[in-house]
Formats: structure tokens, sequence, C-alpha cells
């Protein structure tokens, strides 16, 4: 008989990260988590490790994961962790460990810790199978998947830069475009007047308006969210993204009746938020974006609900493209047969982008063959992972 697996020790380290290729812009003050989770599995004389970390745009989650999430990993009995055969880590069940005695409500960003370990506990576990992640997540969930699949990605950034911004934005749209990308996003949310001086700059260097996006970042209120959306609608741009706070649905669902495709969820965090705005924020899923980020949700476990509850509202699979901008948002993508994928090839370095030497074409992207998410391939982030969590 197999020895049951076990998780020897799970780690955090809280790094800052940055919005721009030059970190020295300053970024707000943006940190991310990074964890491994050492299980006593060995391949090649080393034992697995699943690495994970707290995606982009929130900060650090040190303190819960540390004093919260981990010892109740690293306290759990085998079988609430395990597979019913203990020969592999069951994500779902440690997920559902983690979240013993956690009250409904209070998402605040608990999510977001949780989402960091699981998406570790998912990295390892299709470490320990052989299988890259996305083929792994398919299999448990009866899906199948190309033997070579590809998915759809976009290009994410456009953050304002404190000097000579129109240039700068210009140069880094034309670098998405050498890469392969067809498709950009980039942030608005300041001025009107200089907001559409930059998205002239870019739709001038794109295919057509159709293949540009804009993040408003929750910035308006909301006159200034009907004002830009009145501003906008005649550009044919291709979403306009988080236009007002996440929950004031009331201005959402008004700018949804008016504008053209409008992108939300980034900012919600849970099923229950989710619902809310399939209920109330007057979206259209035949037109409509859906950008929940998989870690942020408390991670791919819970995502995966968020995903089959509003497909079950009548919100097809292709509405879904999950923010985040790198590998692990790839392998979701992909395994559950999203629209696509944010990519950030310039934000958030070494976290953001694909694996080193991968090609975008046509604004497609193809997804590493090595188990488990593969952060691995990228030398710049696996040197840093195991600087500070070994």
């Amino acid at each position: 008989m197999v020895a049951p697996v076990k998780i020897l020790d799970v780690r955090e380290h809280s790094l800052a990260i940055s919005r721009y290729a030059d970190p020295t812009i300053p970024s707000g003050g943006l940190t991310t988590s990074i964890v491994a989770v050492t299980t006593d599995v060995a391949r090649d004389g080393r034992p697995v490790v699943g690495y994970g970390f707290s995606s982009f745009g929130r900060f650090a989650q040190g303190g819960l994961i540390r004093e919260r999430f981990a010892p109740r990993i690293l306290s759990a009995p085998a079988a609430d962790l395990l597979n019913d055969d203990q020969s592999n880590l069951d994500p779902l069940r440690v997920w559902a460990t983690m979240m013993t005695d956690e009250k409904p409500g209070g998402h605040g960003e608990r999510c977001v810790a949780v989402g960091t370990l699981d998406m570790a506990v998912w990295d390892a576990a299709a470490k320990i199978a052989g299988l890259p992640l996305y083929r792994f997540v398919a299999d448990r969930l009866g899906r199948t998947v190309p033997d070579r699949p590809q998915v759809a990605v976009y290009a994410g950034g456009g953050y304002p830069y404190p000097t000579d911004d129109i240039a700068q934005l210009r140069d880094e749209i034309s670098r998405f475009l050498d890469q392969g990308y067809t498709h950009a996003k980039m942030k608005i949310g300041g001025s009107l007047k200089q907001d559409l001086k930059r998205i002239e700059a870019a739709m001038a260097l794109l295919p057509s308006a159709g293949h540009l996006a804009v993040d408003a970042m929750n910035r308006y209120d909301h006159a200034r969210c009907l004002e830009a959306v009145a501003a906008l609608a005649p550009l044919g741009l291709w979403w306009l993204e988080d236009i007002c706070d996440p929950l004031d649905f009331e201005t959402l669902a008004e700018a949804a009746h008016h504008g053209p495709a409008i992108a939300a969820g980034e900012p919600l965090f849970s099923l229950a938020e989710s619902k809310l705005l399939n209920r109330y924020g007057g979206l259209h899923p035949d037109r409509d974006i859906l950008l929940f980020d998989p870690v942020h949700c408390y991670g791919l476990t819970h995502y995966l609900d968020i995903v089959s509850t509003l497909e079950a509202t009548g919100w097809p699979r292709t509405a879904f493209w999950p923010h985040g901008g790198h590998l692990f948002t790839l392998h979701v993508a992909c395994a559950l047969g999203l629209g696509g994928s944010e990519i950030n090839p310039v934000s958030f370095q070494p976290f953001g982008g694909l694996g080193d030497g991968a090609l975008i074409h046509d604004g497609v992207a193809g997804l590493p063959d090595s188990p488990g998410v593969g952060l691995e391939t990228r030398a710049v982030l696996f040197d840093l992972l195991r600087q500070h969590l070994h």
C-alpha cells in the first residue's frame, strides 16, 4: 500500500511589485504574497513543491496565510486533505479545511489569502499527477482539451506614466503588437480629456477600436461614470471595464443600458457577490464580460462555483476572461473553456506574462507542457521563489 501523501511545510513571503517595467516608478506600494507548499512526494530526487502568489492589484496576505490558513492545513488529518486513495492532494478538500469555522460574509481580502494557497495546492497536485495544470483540472472536471490547446489572450497594461505619458503608452502598445498580441487593455479614470487623448493614441496603433479595452479601475462616481460612457460609447471600443464602485450596481446597470460592452467582476471576490452582480448589475450575457480573478475569488476551487452558477443563469463560458495576466489564469481559461485570458507582458514582473520563450501568434497563446502551473518556466520568477521560500 502506498503511504499517504503529506504536506510537510507551508511558507509565505511578501514582495513588492510594480505596475511598470521600470519598478522605480511609484505603484502605490503594491505587494504580493508568494507561497510554497512542500510535500513528501519526490520527483527526480526532489520534493514536489507547489507554488502560488496572490495575483495583482491587491496586497500581500502574509498575516492571514501564516497565522490562520497555513496552520489549518498543517494540523489537519490526512483524510481531510487527500483524494480517496490518498495518492494525491485533493484541492477541494484542502480548500474546505482552510475554510473550517469561517463565517459567511466578511470576505474582505481573506479570499485572497485562501486563493494564494489554493493556487499552490493545485500546482502541487498537478505536479504529483505529472500533468500540466490545465489538463489536471480538465480531467478532474470531466472536460476534454485538445492535445495542443491554445487560448485567446490580450495584453494588459497601459498605466499612466508620470512623464512622457502618450509617448510611453505608444511604445508599450507597439511592443504588445510586436510580441504577437492583437488586443490590448489600457487604464483610464483620470481627466476625461487626457483619457481621450490616450485612447486615440492607442487606437491609432491597433487594427481597430474594437481591439482596445479600457479600465477605469472603479474610480468614477455616478456622474463621472455616465459622462465617460457617453464620451466613449461612440468609439466602438472592445469593452469598458470597472467603470464605478464594484458594489454600485445602480450606476453599473445604467451604464450597461446606455454603453457598449461592459466588463465587471474583477473586484468581487465571492460567489455571493457574483450573484448580486448578476441580479442587479444590468449586464447582458450576450455581450458583456466577467473578469473575476480566480486567485482573489478564494482560489480556483471557489471560482469553479462562480462559473457554473452564472453559466446556469445564461452566461456563456466565453464571457469569462479571468483577471490576472499570468500563467495560472491561462491554465484556468484553457481547462474551463473560457473566452480567453489577460496577460501582463510588462506589468507586475516577474509574475506577469508567459513562460520564457513562449510565443503569441495572432493573439493566441499555447500552454506549457511541464507539470503544474509552470512557474518554473520563468527563470527569473523561479529564482525568486527559491530565494525566498527555501
